[in-house]
């Protein structure tokens, strides 16, 4: 992630803090998020040099006015003037981690061999919440590699009950004590 992103998104989620509307625009960037992310050509079009900056600063006004706040709507325009519409989603990501921070609330992600099941992911909501003491939201991630067990990353840790981590454990003590 490059500074003047961070720094911007950073910005922006103060803005929003100081008027209280951090959840509303957050879900709001999160479905400019999505939109970019399946039209990538609309951003090409508002990156075109040949076309006037002021004809791009319009399409963003004829696609978003209604939409979304305000201020969103000017953060879009400020980072078009700026060059910087590319980096939207890590203004976004900063934006995030800033609003979840506030909100004491963490994401993490549980590795799987299969899927589990929506009482299993229950339980672990809870305990992670318990151990983290934060509110979690969880996604999960299939790896048909890890045999079984769970791996869990959250707030920058591992938390790894895998069988296969388990055998890359065994496989290095016995390593260490051959050698």
């Amino acid at each position: 992630m490059n500074q003047s992103s961070a720094l911007y998104g950073k910005s922006f989620y103060d803005l929003a803090k100081e008027e209280k509307i951090t959840k509303e625009v957050l879900e709001e960037m999160e479905l400019v998020k999505a939109l970019f992310r399946e039209n990538p050509d609309y951003i090409r079009l508002l990156l075109e040099p040949s076309i006037p900056k002021k004809e791009r600063l319009s399409l963003l006004d004829q696609a978003f006015s209604e939409d979304l706040q305000p201020y969103l709507l000017n953060f879009l325009k400020v980072l078009l003037e700026k060059g910087l519409l590319r980096s939207y989603s890590e203004c976004y990501k900063t934006y995030k981690k800033r609003y979840q921070e506030d909100e004491g609330i963490t994401d993490a992600l549980v590795v799987s061999a299969v899927a589990l099941s929506e009482e299993q992911k229950a339980a672990l909501i809870t305990k992670l919440e318990k151990l983290c003491q934060k509110k979690i939201i969880l996604s999960e991630k299939i790896d048909p590699e890890v045999l079984g067990g769970l791996k869990v990353e959250v707030d920058g840790k591992t938390l790894d009950g895998t069988v296969s981590g388990r055998l890359k454990e065994i496989r290095k003590n016995v390593n260490e004590v051959v050698l």
